[in-house]
């Protein structure tokens, strides 16, 4: 395709009832922190199915912001889905696919670069379009991803932060990293101390399933069954409730979803390995009348603008979410567990509206030309 117009409709989308959150939104008048919603996800996105008109089409509203995507097929349908499109035209922002098969440099006009894709070849033609064109937002710097990309590095802008403030404390678990060979595992974890159960987790995230899954060892023996390269963590209970708090810019949402149950002391007689598949996403949202009210209850909003608005600065991150528990037992102790680059925003209540406020804001109405692919 030599023209790359705008992504304005999309035939035959589903959608999926995913569940009802309770959510709270910050710095956004989409939810109030009572507001119950029904979220939908996973439209029948194909790219066949896409309208392209030309730019100059007639009847279509003057642009404010074009933004060319680079995404996978599943991401294109999880977040391009038809009520995003629909308000975004009505807002002016054009959402334009990058062609791979035509240089980077020689696309465009685009005012913001929205992406997620793996791979040297891409980076370092995204990072060479970044020097020439310092003027076209890229979401977000390839360098700044790589740190949340492997999940030894992850974590320790959060361990480095301790935040603390009246509101509650914020760290990250106990952790150790194995790369070597599965039978010197049980060595390393006696040696760094840790405490039985032991979450494991794939070191590095390469967008497959595979590396969003866990597992839950639970002695000594177990250990040696495990395939590094891998990131330890102990288990803290946290009564089977994980907040996902959503980042998009300056505005934070948070819902609730089920996670793994506390364990007690049967538990810990256990022994062997049983292994998860990406728990949060595979579980319905957490509803509050099952929940003991200790357990329930949202991280207060001071205490998650003050984390995001550090992790934004440190991580140089926009576009991203936490996996957040609270101990159990009290009111102020919160983990961060795992952090995600552009996560499943089309699961997150109300995306539409943020996602589209947060592109107008993001550059002037103006543009600086490029030449189209030829």
């Amino acid at each position: 395709m030599k023209f790359i117009g705008d992504l304005t409709a999309v035939r035959g989308g589903e959608m999926e009832e995913m569940g009802i959150e309770e959510t709270i939104a910050l710095g956004s008048a989409v939810a109030g922190p009572d507001e119950k919603k029904v979220v939908f996800g996973g439209s029948d996105v194909a790219e066949e199915n896409w309208v392209i008109p030309g730019s100059g089409a007639a009847g279509q509203s003057e642009k404010k912001v074009v933004v060319g995507f680079a995404l996978t097929k599943k991401k294109v349908k999880s977040f391009l889905q038809p009520k995003l499109l629909s308000l975004a035209r009505k807002k002016g922002i054009s959402f334009v696919q990058i062609d791979h098969s035509c240089p980077l440099s020689e696309q465009g006009p685009f005012d913001v670069i929205l992406h997620k894709l793996t791979g040297q070849e891409w980076r370092q033609s995204l990072e060479g379009f970044q020097e020439e064109h310092p003027e076209v937002t890229v979401l977000d710097p390839p360098y700044a991803i790589q740190s949340v990309y492997n999940r030894q590095s992850m974590l320790q802008e959060v361990a480095a932060l301790n935040l603390s403030n009246s509101y509650g404390k914020v760290g990250v678990p106990k952790q150790l990293v194995v790369t070597g060979d599965p039978f010197s595992i049980p060595m390393e974890v006696q040696k760094a101390g840790l405490s039985f159960p032991i979450v494991a987790k794939p070191l590095v995230i390469d967008g497959t399933a595979k590396s969003h899954e866990l597992s839950l060892a639970f002695d000594l023996s177990s250990l040696s069954l495990l395939d590094p390269p891998l990131v330890l963590q102990e288990f803290i209970s946290h009564g089977g409730v994980m907040f996902k708090v959503y980042i998009v810019g300056e505005t934070i949402k948070v819902v609730r979803r089920k996670s793994l149950t506390n364990v007690d002391k049967n538990d810990l007689c256990k022994k062997g390995v049983i292994r998860f598949p990406r728990v949060s996403c595979a579980a319905a949202s957490a509803d509050e009348a099952n929940l003991e009210p200790g357990v329930a209850e949202l991280p207060h909003k001071s205490l998650l603008e003050s984390l995001a608005k550090e992790l934004r600065r440190r991580l140089g991150l926009r576009l991203f979410n936490l996996d957040m528990i609270r101990k159990y037992g009290t009111k102020d102790q919160f983990y961060v567990i795992d952090i995600n680059y552009f996560p499943g925003f089309g699961k997150m209540p109300g995306y539409e509206q943020i996602f589209t406020d947060f592109l107008l804001k993001l550059v002037p109405n103006r543009y600086k030309m490029h030449p189209l692919c030829a």
